[in-house]
Protein backbone atom coordinates (compact mmCIF):
# COMPACT_ATOMS: atom_id res chain seq x y z
CA UNK A 1 0.00 0.00 0.00
CA UNK A 2 1.50 3.58 -1.10
CA UNK A 3 2.49 5.39 2.09
CA UNK A 4 0.04 8.26 0.93
CA UNK A 5 -3.06 5.39 0.78
CA UNK A 6 -2.15 4.50 3.82
CA UNK A 7 -2.53 8.26 5.43
CA UNK A 8 -5.16 8.94 3.79
CA UNK A 9 -7.08 5.99 5.17
CA UNK A 10 -5.66 6.27 8.75
CA UNK A 11 -6.91 9.79 8.62
CA UNK A 12 -10.59 8.97 7.44
CA UNK A 13 -10.33 6.36 10.27
CA UNK A 14 -9.83 8.96 12.84
CA UNK A 15 -12.30 11.24 11.73
CA UNK A 16 -14.90 8.74 11.34
CA UNK A 17 -13.90 7.73 14.68
CA UNK A 18 -14.53 11.49 15.98
CA UNK A 19 -17.68 11.76 14.33
CA UNK A 20 -19.19 8.67 15.84
CA UNK A 21 -18.64 9.75 19.16
CA UNK A 22 -20.13 12.98 18.79
CA UNK A 23 -22.87 11.28 17.37
CA UNK A 24 -23.13 9.16 20.29
CA UNK A 25 -22.02 12.06 23.06
CA UNK A 26 -24.94 14.36 21.36
CA UNK A 27 -28.20 10.91 21.31
CA UNK A 28 -26.67 10.67 25.14
CA UNK A 29 -27.17 13.87 25.81
CA UNK A 30 -30.38 14.46 24.69
CA UNK A 31 -31.85 10.84 25.92
CA UNK A 32 -34.44 10.94 27.88
CA UNK A 33 -33.86 10.08 32.24
CA UNK A 34 -34.99 6.79 33.07
CA UNK A 35 -35.45 6.21 36.70
CA UNK A 36 -32.33 5.34 38.56
CA UNK A 37 -31.04 2.64 39.94
CA UNK A 38 -31.64 3.34 43.78
CA UNK A 39 -29.35 1.21 46.26
CA UNK A 40 -29.77 2.12 50.00
CA UNK A 41 -27.09 -0.09 52.51
CA UNK A 42 -29.15 -0.13 55.67
CA UNK A 43 -29.92 -2.48 58.42
CA UNK A 44 -32.58 -3.47 60.35
CA UNK A 45 -32.19 -0.32 62.86
CA UNK A 46 -31.04 2.42 60.63
CA UNK A 47 -33.86 1.96 58.02
CA UNK A 48 -35.09 5.83 57.82
CA UNK A 49 -34.89 5.56 54.10
CA UNK A 50 -35.84 3.38 51.51
CA UNK A 51 -35.23 3.24 47.89
CA UNK A 52 -38.94 4.45 47.25
CA UNK A 53 -38.60 7.30 49.61
CA UNK A 54 -35.73 8.24 48.27
CA UNK A 55 -37.76 8.50 44.37
CA UNK A 56 -40.07 10.66 45.68
CA UNK A 57 -38.18 13.41 47.56
CA UNK A 58 -35.57 13.79 44.47
CA UNK A 59 -39.13 14.64 42.31
CA UNK A 60 -40.88 16.36 45.09
CA UNK A 61 -37.48 18.44 44.49
CA UNK A 62 -37.63 18.85 40.89
CA UNK A 63 -34.42 17.53 40.21
CA UNK A 64 -35.63 14.28 38.52
CA UNK A 65 -38.89 14.75 36.49
CA UNK A 66 -40.73 14.04 33.49
CA UNK A 67 -39.17 13.91 30.37
CA UNK A 68 -35.67 15.26 31.86
CA UNK A 69 -32.37 14.69 29.54
CA UNK A 70 -28.89 13.44 30.50
CA UNK A 71 -28.29 17.00 29.62
CA UNK A 72 -30.25 18.66 32.02
CA UNK A 73 -29.76 15.56 34.95
CA UNK A 74 -27.38 17.57 37.48
CA UNK A 75 -25.71 14.73 39.04
CA UNK A 76 -23.71 17.28 41.36
CA UNK A 77 -26.83 18.92 42.85
CA UNK A 78 -28.37 15.75 43.75
CA UNK A 79 -25.45 14.32 45.33
CA UNK A 80 -25.74 17.78 47.67
CA UNK A 81 -29.52 17.04 47.86
CA UNK A 82 -29.24 14.32 49.41
CA UNK A 83 -26.13 14.48 52.03
CA UNK A 84 -27.72 17.17 53.36
CA UNK A 85 -30.45 14.49 54.71
CA UNK A 86 -29.09 14.20 58.10
CA UNK A 87 -29.66 10.41 57.51
CA UNK A 88 -27.23 10.33 54.96
CA UNK A 89 -23.69 9.60 55.90
CA UNK A 90 -22.14 9.18 52.02
CA UNK A 91 -23.65 9.29 48.39
CA UNK A 92 -22.40 7.98 45.09
CA UNK A 93 -24.21 8.98 42.28
CA UNK A 94 -23.17 7.96 38.30
CA UNK A 95 -24.00 7.27 35.52
CA UNK A 96 -23.34 3.93 34.03
CA UNK A 97 -22.52 3.02 29.64
CA UNK A 98 -25.87 3.44 27.88
CA UNK A 99 -28.88 5.14 29.45
CA UNK A 100 -28.97 3.50 33.23
CA UNK A 101 -27.30 5.38 35.76
CA UNK A 102 -27.19 4.51 39.74
CA UNK A 103 -27.74 6.19 43.20
CA UNK A 104 -25.61 4.48 45.90
CA UNK A 105 -26.40 5.84 49.76
CA UNK A 106 -25.19 4.35 53.06
CA UNK A 107 -27.51 5.74 56.04
CA UNK A 108 -26.20 6.84 59.43
CA UNK A 109 -26.12 3.84 61.79
CA UNK A 110 -28.30 5.50 65.14
CA UNK A 111 -27.06 4.47 68.80
CA UNK A 112 -29.43 6.52 71.24
CA UNK A 113 -33.20 8.41 71.13
CA UNK A 114 -32.55 11.94 72.75
CA UNK A 115 -34.85 14.22 74.09
CA UNK A 116 -34.07 17.66 75.23
CA UNK A 117 -35.80 20.53 77.56
CA UNK A 118 -37.30 21.80 74.27
CA UNK A 119 -39.19 19.59 73.28
CA UNK A 120 -37.34 18.16 70.46
CA UNK A 121 -36.34 14.72 69.73
CA UNK A 122 -33.31 13.70 67.54
CA UNK A 123 -31.05 10.18 67.14
CA UNK A 124 -27.05 10.44 67.82
CA UNK A 125 -25.18 8.14 65.47
CA UNK A 126 -22.48 6.20 65.76
CA UNK A 127 -20.00 8.74 64.64
CA UNK A 128 -21.31 11.28 66.97
CA UNK A 129 -23.47 13.19 64.27
CA UNK A 130 -27.05 14.18 65.53
CA UNK A 131 -29.76 12.72 62.96
CA UNK A 132 -33.22 14.48 62.93
CA UNK A 133 -36.31 11.78 63.59
CA UNK A 134 -38.55 10.71 60.70
CA UNK A 135 -42.93 9.71 61.61
CA UNK A 136 -42.42 6.77 59.30
CA UNK A 137 -39.75 5.45 61.14
CA UNK A 138 -38.57 4.48 64.92
CA UNK A 139 -35.27 3.26 65.47
CA UNK A 140 -35.21 0.73 68.70
CA UNK A 141 -31.68 2.30 70.61
CA UNK A 142 -31.16 3.33 73.98
CA UNK A 143 -33.66 6.27 75.23
CA UNK A 144 -31.91 9.31 76.47
CA UNK A 145 -33.67 12.28 78.75
CA UNK A 146 -33.43 14.21 81.47
CA UNK A 147 -31.84 17.87 81.83
CA UNK A 148 -30.42 18.03 78.27
CA UNK A 149 -30.10 21.24 76.55
CA UNK A 150 -28.44 19.84 73.58
CA UNK A 151 -30.40 21.13 70.34
CA UNK A 152 -31.61 18.78 67.55
CA UNK A 153 -29.13 20.48 65.12
CA UNK A 154 -25.53 21.30 66.20
CA UNK A 155 -22.19 19.91 65.94
CA UNK A 156 -21.24 16.75 66.28
CA UNK A 157 -19.66 14.74 69.28
CA UNK A 158 -15.58 14.95 67.60
CA UNK A 159 -16.05 18.90 67.47
CA UNK A 160 -16.87 18.98 70.77
CA UNK A 161 -14.02 16.12 72.47
CA UNK A 162 -11.42 18.57 70.08
CA UNK A 163 -12.22 21.56 72.02
CA UNK A 164 -11.70 22.13 75.27
CA UNK A 165 -13.96 25.21 75.92
CA UNK A 166 -16.66 23.14 74.18
CA UNK A 167 -16.34 19.93 76.51
CA UNK A 168 -17.09 22.15 79.36
CA UNK A 169 -20.58 23.61 78.52
CA UNK A 170 -21.83 20.57 76.15
CA UNK A 171 -22.76 16.88 77.52
CA UNK A 172 -23.16 15.53 74.05
CA UNK A 173 -20.42 13.63 74.37
CA UNK A 174 -20.59 12.45 77.69
CA UNK A 175 -23.72 10.99 76.41
CA UNK A 176 -22.35 9.31 73.27
CA UNK A 177 -19.63 8.00 75.37
CA UNK A 178 -22.64 5.58 77.21
CA UNK A 179 -24.38 5.17 74.71
CA UNK A 180 -21.88 3.59 72.02
CA UNK A 181 -20.67 1.56 75.22
CA UNK A 182 -24.03 0.35 75.60
CA UNK A 183 -24.67 -0.27 71.71
CA UNK A 184 -21.47 -2.52 70.97
CA UNK A 185 -22.14 -4.38 74.39
CA UNK A 186 -24.45 -7.68 74.14
CA UNK A 187 -25.16 -7.52 77.85
CA UNK A 188 -26.02 -3.84 78.24
CA UNK A 189 -27.31 -3.32 74.89
CA UNK A 190 -29.75 -5.90 76.23
CA UNK A 191 -30.32 -4.78 79.76
CA UNK A 192 -30.14 -0.70 79.94
CA UNK A 193 -33.38 0.22 78.39
CA UNK A 194 -32.83 4.18 79.39
CA UNK A 195 -30.35 6.98 80.20
CA UNK A 196 -31.12 9.68 82.30
CA UNK A 197 -29.43 13.20 83.24
CA UNK A 198 -30.11 14.52 86.36
CA UNK A 199 -29.65 18.42 87.03
CA UNK A 200 -26.34 17.97 89.41
CA UNK A 201 -24.64 16.49 86.01
CA UNK A 202 -24.81 12.81 87.06
CA UNK A 203 -26.36 9.89 84.51
CA UNK A 204 -28.37 7.43 86.09
CA UNK A 205 -29.22 3.99 84.05
CA UNK A 206 -32.82 2.55 84.15
CA UNK A 207 -32.17 -1.35 83.51
CA UNK A 208 -34.95 -3.26 81.22
CA UNK A 209 -34.87 -5.90 84.00
CA UNK A 210 -35.20 -5.01 87.86
CA UNK A 211 -36.44 -2.15 89.80
CA UNK A 212 -33.48 -0.34 90.74
CA UNK A 213 -31.27 2.41 89.98
CA UNK A 214 -27.90 2.56 88.47
CA UNK A 215 -26.04 5.91 89.72
CA UNK A 216 -23.35 6.04 86.60
CA UNK A 217 -21.90 9.58 87.64
CA UNK A 218 -20.17 11.52 84.81
CA UNK A 219 -18.60 10.42 81.52
CA UNK A 220 -15.59 12.47 81.01
CA UNK A 221 -13.48 10.00 79.13
CA UNK A 222 -13.77 6.42 77.25
CA UNK A 223 -11.60 4.89 80.28
CA UNK A 224 -13.72 6.34 82.49
CA UNK A 225 -17.02 5.04 80.95
CA UNK A 226 -15.13 1.19 80.50
CA UNK A 227 -14.11 1.14 83.94
CA UNK A 228 -17.88 1.46 85.35
CA UNK A 229 -19.41 -0.70 83.29
CA UNK A 230 -16.68 -3.26 83.79
CA UNK A 231 -17.38 -2.98 87.54
CA UNK A 232 -21.01 -3.31 86.70
CA UNK A 233 -20.38 -6.73 84.64
CA UNK A 234 -18.60 -7.97 87.92
CA UNK A 235 -21.50 -7.42 90.24
CA UNK A 236 -24.05 -9.01 87.63
CA UNK A 237 -22.21 -11.49 86.64
CA UNK A 238 -21.37 -12.23 90.87
CA UNK A 239 -24.22 -10.79 92.91
CA UNK A 240 -26.97 -10.64 91.00
CA UNK A 241 -27.41 -14.34 90.35
CA UNK A 242 -26.74 -15.08 94.33
CA UNK A 243 -28.98 -11.93 95.23
CA UNK A 244 -31.68 -11.58 92.56
CA UNK A 245 -32.20 -9.19 90.41
CA UNK A 246 -35.21 -6.93 92.88
CA UNK A 247 -33.26 -7.38 95.59
CA UNK A 248 -31.56 -3.82 95.32
CA UNK A 249 -32.93 -0.40 94.92
CA UNK A 250 -29.64 1.42 93.88
CA UNK A 251 -26.50 0.18 92.48
CA UNK A 252 -23.78 3.72 92.69
CA UNK A 253 -20.61 3.61 90.49
CA UNK A 254 -19.48 6.82 90.99
CA UNK A 255 -16.88 5.57 93.76
CA UNK A 256 -13.60 4.28 92.12
CA UNK A 257 -12.55 0.74 92.38
CA UNK A 258 -15.85 0.30 94.62
CA UNK A 259 -19.63 -0.10 93.91
CA UNK A 260 -21.91 1.29 96.78
CA UNK A 261 -25.55 -0.81 97.09
CA UNK A 262 -29.06 -0.25 98.78
CA UNK A 263 -31.26 -2.96 99.51
CA UNK A 264 -34.75 -1.86 99.16
CA UNK A 265 -36.08 -0.88 102.42
CA UNK A 266 -33.00 0.44 103.53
Amino acid sequence: MKPWLKISLSAAFTILVIVLLFLFDKYQREAHVPLPNINVQTSKSNAFLDEHEVLTRLQYSGLIKEGQTFEQLDTDSITKFLKSISQVKDVKVYRNFGDSWNIDMVLREPIARIYNQRGESFYLDAEGVRMLTTPKFTAHVVVVNGAINEPASGISVNEIINNDSLKSIHKLDDIYRISNYVCNDPLFHALIGQIYLEQNGDFLLVPLVGEQRIVFGSAYSEEEVSDKFNKLRIFYNEAMDVEGWNTYSEINLKFKDQIVCKKKGQ
